[in-house]
């Protein structure tokens, strides 16, 4: 009686504390938890989640088991369930030290879940914070979770999380013979919308596995049947807007460690598919870029290792190259809501070795250089060798920009910045 009592507190704290914050500031969908508890009593719940997934300052798994639900088995993606991996880093599956809860890794030996991991699951959630980029491979976790979803036919909730980068559509639109886990699907690089619009455009664009697609549209035209349990459900945020400028709590990788490197991530994430340093074991990945034998009157700095990047690309060679770090609002400024080229532009311009400044496949097409899947085509870099202005490359984006922005209005569930 006791414990029933502090867990009612419990809950009727956490309710007076969302309902206060839900008439002002922008709130995760993790903290309305009077919307989706109801969806997981009594049922044995999945999450795919990492660091990120919180309330305040606890994470989502302690509160739902405080608030008595069920979780019978995590998924991690890359970095991990509790998000200190380096990036690319496989994880095996382990038992949560926490929780004692069993995770297992899809990022690891496998990226999608199994028949056998689901045996013993009802319902499965998803809350992750996303960055609003095409190659943060946290998208593309979700579309295989997604996949095992529907192709065992379970029910899916996905909790919203505002998206930093929300505010803007860029960058050239993927090919889809670039396809990779760093982009999946024909969207720019800044695609504008939150992981939860995100996931309805993937399910409505039949972009799935072709049985997650027939499933989909199954359930489409049987979801008010009672012969079929499924549901694919999105948890809004509250006072959410693509006009907001939302400033995460909490790091949600340890090579993002600010906002500034979020701003600045997806135009020098390109970086990483060059010989140039990207800020990997610095204070401050992707603001800081260079080469060792860029021009010595550029900014200087030595790659070390550090927590989440413990094997830097130049590790402990003295480099030379740009220092883009400032306050939020100077990055804003300096981004200018566009994925800006004139820095790549400029070190390819000042690079003595032209010849070897992309990194090369080791072996197979050429064309698939890392460089390539992440800009989403081969274009960026045969323009880039061709001297091109920038003016020119975006001018040949703006097609297929237009295309996409068209099929982004239907799946937007929040007010849009234009």
């Amino acid at each position: 009686m006791k414990k029933l009592f502090f867990i009612l507190l419990f809950i009727s704290t956490l309710s007076w504390a969302q309902s206060k914050k839900e008439n002002s500031e922008v709130l995760p969908a993790a903290y309305r938890t009077n919307v989706y508890l109801p969806l997981l009593k009594g049922k044995r719940v999945a999450i795919f989640a990492n660091h990120t997934a919180t309330i305040g300052n606890r994470h989502l798994v302690d509160t739902l088991l405080k608030l008595g639900v069920n979780i019978t088995v995590a998924f991690g993606p890359e970095h991990g369930f509790r998000g200190t991996a380096d990036a690319g880093e496989k994880v095996d599956n382990y038992t949560d030290a926490t929780t004692g809860i069993p995770v297992v890794s899809l990022f690891g030996k496998k990226r999608k879940p199994t028949a056998d991991d689901l045996k013993n699951v009802d319902i499965m959630l998803f809350d992750i914070q996303d960055v609003g980029t095409r190659f943060y491979t946290f998208i593309s976790s979700l579309q295989e979770y997604m996949e095992a979803a529907f192709e065992n036919s379970k029910p899916l909730i996905i909790l919203d999380r505002p998206n930093p980068n929300g505010f803007y559509v860029d960058g050239p639109v993927l090919d889809t013979a670039y396809k990779s886990f760093v982009g999946m699907n024909p969207i720019p690089t800044v695609y504008g919308m939150t992981i939860g619009e995100y996931a309805f455009m993937v399910a409505g664009e039949q972009w799935l596995s072709p049985k997650a697609n027939e499933k989909y549209a199954y359930y489409k035209t049987a979801q008010n049947s009672k012969d079929t349990p499924f549901h694919f459900q999105l948890i809004k945020c509250a006072n959410y807007t693509h006009k907001s400028k939302y400033v995460l709590p909490i790091k949600p990788s340890p090579n993002l460690p600010d906002m500034a490197s979020i701003y600045w991530y997806a135009s020098n994430c390109l970086y990483e598919g060059t010989v140039l340093s990207e800020g990997r074991g610095t204070e401050h990945p992707f603001c800081i870029f260079g080469h060792s034998t860029l021009p010595k009157n550029l900014f200087a700095f030595t790659p070390t290792p550090k927590d989440g990047a413990k094997e830097p690309k130049l590790k402990d060679q003295l480099c030379y190259g740009w220092n883009l770090f400032a306050t939020n609002e100077e990055v804003l400024k300096m981004v200018d809501h566009k994925v800006q080229l004139k820095y790549l532009l400029e070190a390819y311009r000042l690079f003595p070795d032209k010849e070897n400044f992309f990194i090369k496949v080791s072996k197979g097409n050429p064309d698939q250089s890392f460089f390539n899947k992440l800009a989403g085509n081969k274009e960026l870099m045969q323009q880039i060798k061709d001297g091109k202005s920038e003016t020119e490359i975006r001018a040949s984006w703006q097609p297929k920009l237009d295309a996409f922005k068209t099929i982004r209005k239907k799946y937007l569930m929040y007010e849009d910045f234009e």
